[in-house]
């Protein structure tokens, strides 16, 4: 039997997961924290990934220790400390600010599908990483990714092109992570053995 089904992600011990929702074949490493989370089918995280407002395509690879949607302070008030939104873990009468946890949790991160974020990676909220796009390890991402770009750095800048324009544009005509299970199955040798150029002129219609 295959360990990952289409039923139920697999979750391992120690997770924090709240408000969040999982596709097909999902797989959550252990001590990761998800939160207010949407994962397509086949994304999966490793160990100790820190994801909190985001919307996770199809096919996402999040390597361990990575961040995605860290959210931020507040840095036009006097303090920037959390005792002014968690109020009532210092103080009987306070309550906690609902309106900064709304706006915190309205600021979303998308993440395209067949992306891969490496180890230690932090996508900052407000970003879109397109289809296809690549994350180096350590990478700090303030900026939306063009589709089919490898990124690094702090802040993250384009190293170059995982594929060519007119690869990555026909890639996402095809919109192969779209298709069902028993097909990818079909498909696996050619996935593992073509070229890009070579599955696009096998499979496109």
């Amino acid at each position: 039997m295959p360990r990952l089904s289409a039923d139920a992600p697999v979750i391992h011990p120690d997770c924090e997961i709240s408000n969040s929702t999982f596709g097909a074949y999902v797989e959550i490493g252990k001590g990761s924290r998800v939160a207010n989370t949407a994962f397509g089918d086949y994304s999966y995280c490793d160990r100790y990934a820190d994801i909190a407002n985001a919307r996770i395509g199809k096919f996402s690879n999040i390597a361990a220790f990575s961040r995605i949607g860290a959210t931020d302070h507040p840095l036009d008030t006097a303090a920037c400390h959390h005792f002014l939104y968690r109020s009532d873990d210092y103080w009987d009468d306070a309550t906690r600010d609902a309106d900064f946890f709304a706006h915190r949790m309205s600021r979303l991160a998308h993440i395209g599908h067949d992306t891969w974020i490496g180890a230690g990676a932090m996508i900052k909220p407000d970003v879109t990483l397109g289809h296809g796009a690549v994350v180096a390890a350590g990478a700090v991402v303030t900026k939306d990714v063009a589709p089919y770009t490898i990124v690094a750095g702090t802040p993250a800048r384009p190293l170059h092109l995982r594929q060519p324009p007119e690869i990555a544009d026909r890639l996402i005509a095809l919109a192969w992570w779209d298709w069902p299970h028993a097909t990818l199955r079909d498909r696996l040798q050619d996935f593992r053995k073509l070229s890009a150029g070579a599955f696009l002129e096998k499979y496109e219609t």
